[in-house]
């Protein structure tokens, strides 16, 4: 059998040997080992820690909500607004989760916008801005609009009714085409805006129907008789105020009247049925 001289090895293959033959430093693993593993442990127990204080102050009766304060409501109730809210005197006011209270208010359709914060270390605030009707729009439904020009809530019993009806939108308009109908519903807040103004003989209590259509524009119709007073699509308030001059002279007439034409820029149509 051949031997293996490793004494008459160039001092190349020597080295390598050695090398393979270095012993694994097992003390200096288990060291990083432990530093690691304490490491995982100290900051594991640092949250575990801060968790418990925080759930402490939490119940701590110092930090127990005491009063919560509701403004900005005049359609709704206080009471309406906390059983949205399902927030409770005596709760604690650090777990109360602020964003889900905000949109849960946020659901119901009378409410624009809601702020809700924590005012330390006892109450609670619940700042609601409540949508204004301006009108009820006609669509199969009634619904009312708001001074936005959205189309919010549908009308149920109980509900005002004394609002100028808008009709000639149908819910086809708001799905193909809710550009359209948004500019047509602002249209519709313009012509309110007009008609809200104090011009003589002609006041909103006398209007009962505002209609719009696309190849007319917009119509008024009065409460008495139901006249229409067209208006085309702009110009409003040059329009009435050209109609208001005149409108007290015809009011004896205004039984024999088809409808008034203001769709022009220097005079007036009437109509004589």
């Amino acid at each position: 059998m051949r031997e293996l001289n490793l004494n008459n090895q160039k001092p190349a293959a020597r080295n390598r040997f050695k090398k393979q033959r270095k012993k694994i430093n097992i003390r200096g693993f288990l060291k990083k080992t432990v530093r690691v593993t304490a490491a995982v442990v100290v900051i594991s127990l640092s949250f575990l820690v801060c968790y418990e204080i925080y759930g402490f102050i939490g119940k701590a009766t110092f930090l127990r909500l005491e009063r919560i304060e509701v403004s900005g409501v005049n359609k709704l109730t206080s009471e309406e607004v906390l059983s949205a809210a399902a927030v409770k005197v005596g709760d604690d006011l650090l777990g109360i989760k602020l964003s889900r209270m905000g949109e849960q208010l946020a659901k119901n359709p009378w409410i624009a916008s809601v702020r809700v914060r924590r005012n330390f270390p006892h109450a609670l605030s619940i700042d609601v801005v409540e949508r204004q009707p301006v009108g009820i729009v006609s669509m199969g439904y009634l619904y009312y609009l708001d001074t936005r020009g959205d189309i919010f809530k549908p009308l149920q019993e109980g509900d005002r009714l004394d609002y100028p009806v808008i009709t000639g939108l149908v819910e086809d308009d708001l799905l193909r085409d809710p550009a359209g109908a948004k500019e047509t519903v602002m249209g519709m807040l313009t012509l309110l805006e007009q008609l809200k103004k104090d011009r003589a003989g002609i006041r909103m209590a006398d209007i009962s129907e505002l209609h719009y259509d696309k190849g007319f524009g917009y119509t008024i119709f009065t409460i008495d008789r139901g006249l229409p007073i067209r208006l085309g699509m702009d110009g409003f308030g040059d329009k009435l105020d050209r109609l208001s001059r005149i409108y007290s002279d015809l009011q004896v007439q205004l039984p024999l009247l088809e409808y008034i034409d203001l769709d022009y820029s220097d005079r007036i149509v009437v109509k004589k049925a």
